[in-house]
């Protein structure tokens, strides 16, 4: 007894507490909730940018900003969005549910899952400083286009180096993630019987370290092009500025399916559970969600039909952008079968995954529409663009973010959050989402373009609409804040199973995990 006694009080005293528990520490749980913070203030960060984007065209007209600042607003929402919410925020589901989920005591690479954590907070301050420096943040557009990208101030420098280092950050979590689930699976758990959620981190993990470093190339060329002399984006020294939009969208184009499967996934886990049959046709999943990955690769140019492609090109890329519906359009299909004839109760995880579901679709239909070349050129650059990448991020992978928050909340706290507030924050976001970037397909047919401070007045109602719309779906996200925090500081203890539907591993293992940092092998009791 007594050696016992001792052996708890030398564990004790290497347990770190404050901020050194959270800059040291090694367990996924943790490293988890860290990442879920850091993105949801990255989200609040981006929102408010784009709030000062809704202000400024709230009125045709210039009321607040000069043009270039507008832009510098653009840019920093779109990155800090992309690299800084959504990206993070999946990571953290990854984070703390993969290892969960396959039976796994912790994440393959302990530490190096630490520092790819760490790497985000400075690399967002890099970000947000840029808007500090002479000149100001870069305003080229979160796809940094050269040659506006060459001519930039040292804002677009910060912007280099922090997606430099958040690339960084997403290899060594993808290659964490990739042997976790390789390696680490429960004896008895085949690659065909994992939970969907893990098959579609498993399939992203592989695009991100394919295509992060075609990125860093990207910006690499475009460091070296503003200060060494280079000349691969500047046609009179025998570059081509579209070089850049190929290398820039060969990246691109993957990375907006790294944004979604992992939504699919989540989504995949809420449906069955709340229509409370299995999910249907889990095999075609898998197979679907591995050809979107496969497919990812060979559309990017369809972001470049006004470069002056051959037709040849155009109608490949083209078709090729097509094709990518049909898996697609196998994962609506089984969802609606999951759904079909199950006894389906609508709490708020449900809600906002069916919500996904509309809303999805409905993206997903306008990039198809995107997706033919004629019409696209006439679209390009308009807020018909906006309104389809939005409506498959924010109503995508947005949504999905939610429904997974509050799905597995009870599991992360112990506590139940409040289901009315949870309520109402869905139906607020789904009201103000639609209100916000429905009627934009309508400004982008009547050709307004994108990315501009002003508009004439044929727009100004709609551009109205979309504006209060925005500042409704800002607002309403600090009902989500409250819930949280709620949630966290207590309310009615969680059961064990809180969801009736819910009897896979993750839910049967204990949670949190003993706490160890790797120094000393763990000792199991």
């Amino acid at each position: 007894m007594e050696a016992v006694h001792g052996h708890d009080h030398a564990h004790d005293h290497h347990h770190p507490t404050g901020i050194t528990r959270w800059l040291t520490t090694t367990n996924h749980k943790d490293i988890g909730s860290m990442y879920l913070w850091f993105s949801f203030t990255m989200f609040i960060t981006g929102g408010i940018l784009a709030l000062g984007i809704r202000a400024e065209l709230f009125q045709p007209g210039l009321q607040l900003w000069k043009p270039e600042f507008f832009n510098q607003l653009t840019t920093m929402h779109g990155l800090m969005m992309v690299f800084g919410a959504i990206m993070p925020a999946f990571v953290g589901f990854a984070n703390w549910q993969i290892p969960l989920m396959i039976g796994a005591s912790d994440m393959a690479f302990a530490r190096m899952n630490n520092f790819s954590f760490w790497l985000l907070p400075p690399a967002a301050l890099l970000l947000a400083s840029s808007f500090f420096v002479p000149g100001g943040a870069t305003g080229a557009g979160w796809t940094l286009y050269a040659p506006l990208s060459v001519q930039q101030g040292m804002g677009m420098d910060l912007a280099i180096f922090a997606v430099h280092i958040m690339g960084a950050s997403s290899i060594m979590g993808s290659i964490n993630i990739i042997v976790t689930i390789l390696n680490m699976r429960a004896p008895g758990m085949t690659l065909m019987k994992m939970p969907l959620f893990v098959w579609t981190w498993l399939i992203t993990a592989y695009l991100l370290i394919a295509v992060m470093p075609v990125l860093a190339g990207a910006v690499t060329m475009l460091l070296t092009d503003r200060h060494f002399g280079t000349n691969f984006f500047n046609a009179a020294g025998g570059g081509d500025p579209v070089l850049y939009q190929h290398v820039f969208w060969f990246f691109g184009h993957p990375e907006v399916y790294i944004m979604i499967l992992p939504a699919f996934g989540i989504v995949s886990q809420v449906i069955p559970t709340f229509a409370r049959k299995p999910l249907f046709g889990y095999a075609s999943m898998v197979y679907a969600t591995a050809s979107i990955a496969i497919l990812s690769f060979i559309v990017w140019a369809h972001h470049m039909f006004v470069t002056g492609m051959p037709a040849a090109g155009q109608l490949f890329f083209m078709y090729a952008t097509m094709l990518i519906a049909v898996p697609t359009g196998v994962k609506v299909f089984n969802w609606v079968a999951t759904m079909w004839k199950g006894s389906m109760t609508f709490e708020t995880p449900m809600l906002f995954s069916v919500g996904f579901l509309f809303v999805f679709t409905m993206g997903g239909f306008t990039g198809l529409v995107c997706a033919v070349a004629p019409i696209d050129i006439q679209i390009q650059d308009t807020y018909y663009v906006v309104a389809h990448f939005h409506y498959v991020l924010v109503a995508g992978s947005l949504f999905a973010l939610f429904s997974g928050t509050y799905f597995w909340l009870p599991k992360w706290t112990g506590h139940m959050y409040d289901e009315k507030l949870g309520k109402l924050h869905f139906w607020l976001s789904m009201i103000f989402f639609n209100m916000t970037f429905f009627v934009m397909h309508f400004l982008g047919l009547a050709g307004m373009p994108r990315r501009i401070p002003d508009y004439s007045q044929q727009f100004a109602d709609f551009n109205m609409i979309a504006s209060i719309g925005a500042f409704g779906f800002g607002l309403t996200q600090l009902i989500f804040l409250a819930v949280i925090i709620k949630c966290i500081k207590g309310g009615p203890k969680a059961p064990a199973k809180p969801w009736e539907g819910a009897d896979t591993l993750e839910w049967t293992l204990p949670s949190p995990a003993p706490y160890h940092t790797f120094e000393t092998p763990p000792v199991v009791k």
